[in-house]
């Protein structure tokens, strides 16, 4: 069903990517279908959870919203622009508009480049002015000291490296933001502040996000709709509420028995 004021809307996405084990067919290798027709509508100032276990193409869908990947089939249209296959030059004014927190943040960020730098690169990169008033701006956002401006990524605990990573996808003051797993790796107590973040976030700058996770007890935290993924293929697409009061698919209802829980007698949902 298509949303009335949709930022992100999808139709019949495929994704192929090339097998890298298999052997090479006429110098090349042959493809892996990963995703299989998805649709879906993402609205302004929502959050769409995207859930699913390894290898469902979670990861794969966000990628591909943002274009860092080309479908093989389908079309994906920003703000009522088809991007399906738009080249590097005419993407580089949407890639602004669209930002992404990786889950790692000690990976994603520069071991040698001190935090004002990193959250300014991008803000350099697309030509803004400001840049001093931009970083403290996204620091402010995000709840971290502007004295942070001068440290290393070594000097900081895993939930304030990712709440950099925050920083730097705000600091150009994007319209959607892709979060894909960014707080697995994090303890309980830093994914409850990396999450409260992103949901005043959120409220405060009008953004759309999309969250990609394997936990179900993360995403009914912070999001609006859920899409569940299996094998490449959507299991069931439902609002938070929906899906955790009566899940209609059996994968869905496996994700859910998986969440643990303080009282063992409890149902999951």
């Amino acid at each position: 069903m298509a949303l009335d004021d949709s930022l992100f809307s999808v139709s019949a996405l495929e994704v192929a990517l090339p097998d890298m084990a298999a052997k090479p067919v006429f110098g090349r290798a042959p493809m892996i279908p990963i995703l299989k027709r998805i649709d879906l509508e993402i609205g302004r100032g929502s959050v769409l959870g995207i859930v699913g276990g390894s290898g469902s193409g979670k990861s794969t869908l966000g990628r591909a919203l943002l274009r860092l990947i080309e479908p093989v089939g389908g079309s994906i249209r920003f703000d009522g622009q088809d991007i399906t296959h738009l080249g590097e030059d005419s993407l580089r004014p949407i890639r602004r508009r669209m930002q992404m927190i990786f889950q790692d943040p000690m990976s994603s960020l520069n071991p040698r480049r001190r935090i004002g730098a990193i959250i300014a690169d991008p803000i350099l990169m697309h030509g803004f002015d400001r840049i001093n008033a931009r970083v403290d701006e996204a620091l402010d956002h995000v709840g971290l000291p502007r004295t942070f401006r001068s440290r290393y990524p070594h000097e900081l605990s895993g939930g304030q490296r990712q709440r950099v990573g925050i920083a730097r996808a705000i600091a150009l003051k994007p319209e959607f933001i892709l979060a894909d797993e960014i707080v697995s790796g994090l303890d309980v107590s830093s994914q409850a502040q990396v999450l409260n973040v992103l949901g005043n976030l959120v409220k405060e700058l009008g953004l759309t996000l999309a969250f990609i996770s394997h936990d179900l007890s993360v995403i009914r935290r912070l999001c609006d709709r859920v899409m569940v993924l299996n094998r490449g293929e959507i299991a069931e697409y439902a609002t938070a509420g929906e899906l955790f009061r009566a899940p209609q698919s059996a994968y869905t209802r496996e994700l859910l028995d998986a969440i643990p829980l303080p009282d063992p007698n409890q149902a999951n949902w």
